[in-house]
């Protein structure tokens, strides 16, 4: 990636923080590795090109976004500073971009030798160019919908999540140039065609694009006397930000309708195109569209939109993917006796997508048809098309319950789906909550009231992933489920805030941003400073998705000199610089990049022995600390900590995929010994869940601890 002097671009006074936007591509980049290793399974690696790409479009509508936007706002040398960002950032891109193309040609290499072609329409035998023409004007050409470029009229608003066609047409009536959408939404990027003729084995396909490329003429017969037409790719990224009129008095949901439909009104924040457009097509789109100075152009190869790649099909066998990892069932929660019985005799943790997700749903649906629960509450921040957490919700207040949902409209990308769920409870009849203004809520609650004996008992969750189905088998993520009191007790408060939150409660046990997560951090990141200045062993273990906020970086580098040994498990962006000396010996850093994306935020205390764990939602970023509605959770059941810890462990100890997080974030794999065995964490931490065996690797100071205290208190 950059060299450590350009990494301090972002703080030249302290020179000591990575710029979170380089560092983000870093993580990026992390994921380009994976498209590139040979060891990972060929169709898994054409769909990593799309993970990448996927990225790369929130990079520059989110982050990209953000930068622009503060050039034009500041002044001085702060402008200045962002401006050579944005400048590095388009520098990093366009190098990312490059190695993206040169994998992309290899990996189609690759895929010929399995017997599955993606072919271009100038390859197409006669057999083939009759399927692909009949295919077009039978399903393709009454979704397209051209349009011409003219200075007299003004260009329609493009959707940036959309794949296009510049088209150059040349005719006796002189040059004219047109822009067509690529309906790949409804139709699909990948057409399956006829083998060509001899060819007795393989799988062919073609993209939509080339498709069109090959029935061109035919979009515009009989408005041109064609000569000659090519067509060229190009796609935008925009500014994702939404803006919200508080002076317009109407409702919550009309608001967000109304900036979702701004949004594609939205300033481009990127152009990528085919670098062998030729120049007068591409000053035409440029003039077009009104790209000023600080918009990233950036020259690719011909094809684009290659987030489609995610869901690349895999003709060619088992042998092509990841093998599924068989679900882990919990014996105790499978039995057909309660389950708040389980959860009142122990904490239950769960781990997806190790543990089935169904485990959830089942119950939010058991408490819907108990006659002893009395309300469900529940936080909705990015749900699954058709969610059966809904179904749930919606059958428990046809069983008489009270329900509460609280749903974030603004979670980013998802705010249309959020707002059909809002609109759906609603009409179901349960109590919705829309959180409250300048501040997302982003924790991942349940609570359940129930009547036991008389007295109230709540059961809670308290998790580091949404409540969607899709996601839990894509990401990893932990779920608490407890009976404990104070937990519960400080859960229900956190709900009373979200529909009163002129309130401000006092919390016995939980972190809760924006009150108290950073207080709560900090006093813990104190405290052990305090152990090691005393002479006493010091150390934390900090997992987490981003760690960008200034305060807790520069209270880490504090730790670090006082003598705290520190480990980072960090998946994203990190602005911290691990083993600077003297100023950051004592912490090093890993990134894990594998199947699945590492999603938990875990923090581990050393506290002289006594190991104290939070988990919960919130990252490292001022953001999650400040402005979001965020809850972290101590665990205090010791087979929990011991879970905790061993996971933690392994992931640790990953040599496989694991990659160090150094002061140029140059994304270096861990070393491992010829003599080491090899210690895979995703695959390892499966069979731990499994069998309850772990792995041989260095035993833990923490787990050592967590088994003294728990003989002693035993």
């Amino acid at each position: 990636m950059i060299n450590p002097v350009q990494s301090r671009l972002a703080d030249v006074n302290d020179q000591i923080l990575f710029p979170r936007e380089i560092s983000w591509l870093s993580f990026n980049a992390r994921v380009l590795q994976e498209a590139r290793n040979v060891d990972v399974p060929l169709v898994q690696r054409v769909r990593y090109l799309g993970i990448f790409s996927n990225n790369l479009d929130e990079f520059f509508r989110v982050r990209v976004a953000e930068v622009r936007r503060l050039i034009s706002v500041s002044r001085g040398t702060e402008r200045q500073a962002a401006k050579d960002l944005l400048q590095l950032i388009q520098r990093e891109v366009v190098a990312l971009q490059k190695e993206f193309d040169a994998i992309y040609a290899s990996l189609m290499s690759e895929l010929q030798k399995q017997k599955i072609f993606l072919i271009n329409e100038r390859q197409l035998d006669e057999g083939q160019a009759e399927f692909v023409q009949h295919f077009f004007r039978n399903t393709v050409l009454p979704e397209l919908e051209p349009i011409l470029l003219d200075e007299s009229l003004a260009i329609p608003h493009l959707a940036d999540e959309s794949l296009y066609l510049a088209v150059m047409i040349k005719s006796h009536e002189g040059e004219k140039f047109a822009v067509l959408e690529v309906p790949s939404e409804q139709l699909g990027r990948f057409i399956e065609i006829p083998r060509q003729k001899g060819r007795r084995k393989g799988t062919v396909f073609i993209t939509l694009d080339n498709v069109i490329r090959a029935c061109l003429p035919q979009v515009f017969r009989g408005v041109f006397n064609i000569s000659s037409v090519r067509a060229y790719c190009f796609k935008f990224s925009r500014d994702a930000e939404l803006e919200l009129d508080p002076s317009i008095d109407e409702s919550l949901i009309e608001k967000m309708a109304s900036s979702l439909k701004q949004r594609r009104k939205a300033d481009a924040v990127r152009f990528v195109y085919d670098r062998t457009m030729p120049e007068a097509l591409l000053n035409a789109l440029r003039k077009s569209f009104g790209f000023g100075r600080y918009d990233s152009m950036i020259p690719g190869g011909r094809y684009h939109n290659s987030k489609d790649f995610l869901f690349f099909p895999n003709p060619g066998g088992k042998a092509l993917e990841y093998r599924p990892h068989p679900p882990i069932n919990i014996p105790e929660i499978d039995d057909p006796a309660s389950i708040f019985d389980v959860i009142r005799e122990r904490d239950v943790l769960l781990y997806f997508p190790y543990h089935p997700f169904d485990y959830i749903v089942d119950v939010l649906k058991t408490a819907a048809l108990d006659p002893s629960v009395s309300s469900i509450k529940i936080c909705l921040y990015r749900t699954a098309n058709n969610s059966r957490i809904a179904e749930a919700l919606i059958n428990a207040l046809h069983n008489g319950k009270r329900v509460t949902a609280v749903v974030e409209l603004a979670a980013r990308f998802d705010e249309h789906a959020n707002i059909e769920i809002a609109h759906r409870l609603t009409e179901a009849g349960v109590e919705v909550i829309f959180g409250i203004p300048g501040l997302k809520v982003h924790c991942k609650l349940f609570s359940i009231e129930r009547k036991e004996q008389g007295v109230t008992r709540y059961y809670s969750h308290v998790g580091t992933g949404n409540f969607n189905e899709k996601t839990a088998r894509l990401y990893t993520d932990f779920s608490l489920l407890t009976s404990e009191k104070t937990v519960g007790e400080d859960v229900a408060s956190v709900f009373e805030f979200l529909k009163y939150n002129y309130r401000i409660p006092e919390y016995k046990t939980l972190l809760v941003s924006p009150h108290s997560s950073r207080s709560g951090l900090m006093a813990r990141i104190n405290r052990e400073i305090e152990h090691a200045k005393q002479g006493y062993r010091a150390m934390m273990t900090l997992k987490c998705n981003n760690l960008v906020d200034r305060q807790f970086t520069m209270k880490l580098y504090e730790a670090s000199q006082a003598g705290v040994q520190i480990r980072l498990i960090v998946r994203g962006m990190c602005s911290l610089l691990p083993g600077v000396r003297g100023i950051s010996d004592k912490i090093q850093a890993i990134s894990i990049i594998d199947r699945y994306l590492e999603h938990p935020r875990v923090y581990v205390f050393h506290n002289r022995g006594v190991p104290e764990y939070l988990l919960g939602s919130a990252d490292l970023m001022t953001r999650n600390i400040d402005y979001r509605v965020e809850v972290l959770c101590p665990i205090k059941d010791p087979d929990v900590q011991e879970v905790l810890q061993d996971i933690l462990d392994q992931q640790w100890h990953d040599n496989v995929k694991a990659r160090v997080l150094n002061e140029a974030q140059d994304n270096k794999m861990v070393g491992r010994a010829k003599t080491a065995t090899a210690l895979r964490s995703q695959e390892t931490i499966h069979r731990y869940l499994q069998t309850g065996r772990k792995p041989r690797m260095p035993r833990s100071l923490m787990r050592q601890v967590s088994r003294r205290r728990r003989s002693i208190s035993g």
